[in-house]
């Protein structure tokens, strides 16, 4: 797929299925991640891999801190059960947060984020299915602690990757003067 079309027309997808990503399809992704911007070339980002079991080690996590702090109904204990399994990989991306003089802690979680999209874009052009994810989770103690994060990591998201399972809904076509101006400089 050539790059300008996988950065106009990539739609996220949550419907994934197997089978399993390659280990030169995860090398795409992860080189992919790494040239995100960089500020000061402090390479605040960090990628967890979930797969196989792993996926079901910490969806029973994300169960007890859930069900601790609500009651579930059957179906919503099953969804937070299986919400890891919804994909063959899983990729927690982590922003590891460091004192700077010139780039502050919003632009290292930017520039995690920024490695997340190219993930994104990278699984896009070759016809994966990905989607971005958060949620209560990413602050959660217990979720943290499983996956050995420190006092300045952040979880900037669970990026879900696998083979689509159905076709993504075409996205509305989103008219550029909605979102774009121009700013000439002069006052009113």
């Amino acid at each position: 797929m050539d790059a300008i079309e996988a950065l106009t027309e990539r739609v996220s997808i949550a419907q994934l299925t197997g089978p399993d990503i390659t280990a030169s399809q995860k090398e795409i992704l992860f080189k992919a991640a790494l040239r995100a911007p960089d500020h000061a070339f402090m390479r605040p980002s960090r990628y967890i891999t979930l797969e196989g079991d792993a996926r079901a080690r910490l969806s029973e996590i994300f169960y007890s801190q859930q069900a601790g702090r609500e009651v579930l109904s059957p179906e919503k204990a099953k969804k937070v059960k299986t919400m890891l399994l919804r994909a063959p990989l899983v990729v927690v991306a982590v922003t590891h947060l460091e004192e700077h003089p010139k780039v502050p802690r919003d632009e290292q979680i930017l520039s995690t984020g920024a490695g997340v999209q190219n993930m994104l874009n990278a699984a896009f052009a070759m016809g994966l299915g990905a989607i971005w994810r958060t949620g209560a989770m990413v602050d959660c103690h217990a979720v943290r602690k499983a996956l050995g994060l420190g006092k300045y990591d952040v979880i900037t998201a669970f990026l879900y990757v696998g083979h689509p399972n159905k076709s993504p809904k075409p996205l509305p076509d989103m008219p550029l003067s909605d979102y774009v101006t121009e700013w000439t400089g002069e006052t009113s």
